[in-house]
């Protein structure tokens, strides 16, 4: 069964960084694209970096030149760089994969805290 693990959210100063992992294991299918998504209370889930497997990147707006999305396709894992962190980024950080078998299968990972706060 595919699962999706995140880690490495947690409580940080402004102006910090922190980088989260997301493993994808079990998976038999090419993965497409993987991406990072948040949710903070209140508010919709919403795309913040997205990584194809030939590892184009995409951001939101938001978090552009500060958080770096990058992939490593033999171990199935994608990280986000999270710098100068601030209060908007607290949030409930999900990890998506996409997967390719014929047609397009989404899985989501379980999200890992990030609080921003002093």
């Amino acid at each position: 069964q595919v699962q999706l693990v995140e880690s490495g959210g947690g409580l940080v100063q402004p102006g910090g960084s922190l980088r989260l992992s997301c493993v994808v294991s079990g998976v038999t299918a090419s993965i497409y694209a993987m991406g990072w998504y948040r949710q903070a209370p209140g508010k919709q889930r919403e795309a913040v970096a997205i990584i194809t497997s030939g590892g184009s990147p995409n951001y939101a707006d938001s978090v552009k030149g500060r958080f770096t999305i990058s992939r490593d396709n033999a171990k199935n894992t994608v990280y986000l760089q999270m710098n100068s962190l601030n209060s908007t980024d607290t949030a409930v950080y999900y990890c998506k994969a996409t997967l390719w078998d014929g047609s397009a299968i989404i899985y989501w990972g379980q999200g890992t805290q990030v609080t921003v706060s002093s």
